[in-house]
């Protein structure tokens, strides 16, 4: 099996958006969507390899030296499954873009470094 990391993503736009809802809106979105998070981990539970945890704020570091900057990076997870399609079909209907404010979640191929033996 492969493992495939997941990134959860969300605009600036849709947190702006999620914050305009009225408090007791968001309260029952946020618990509809802890429960439905929950599920989904139980369901995938034998395949998730690392739990991962939400993002913070960034700094780049670059030539230029280091900068705060805004991306749309919010979580991330790491999953084991026999496929790309396989792993990428774990995240459908995820309730980070169904209930939460999130945009998507991108699945990508962990792959080795080029020179390690395979284990």
């Amino acid at each position: 099996m492969k493992h495939y990391l997941a990134v959860f993503l969300g605009t600036a736009s849709s947190m702006d958006a999620w914050k305009k809802l009225p408090e007791d809106e968001r309260a029952r979105r946020e618990q509809q969507g802890m429960q439905a998070w929950g599920a989904w981990v139980q369901k995938h539970q034998a395949a998730i390899v690392d739990g991962g945890s939400p993002l913070g704020t960034t700094k780049r570091v670059s030539a230029q030296g280091i900068a705060d900057v805004r991306n749309e990076l919010a979580a991330w997870t790491v999953v084991k499954a026999e496929s790309h399609e396989a792993a990428a079909k774990m995240f459908e209907g995820h309730p980070h873009f169904t209930l939460f404010p999130g945009e998507a979640v991108e699945v990508m191929e962990c792959l080795p470094m080029p020179g390690e033996a395979k284990g």
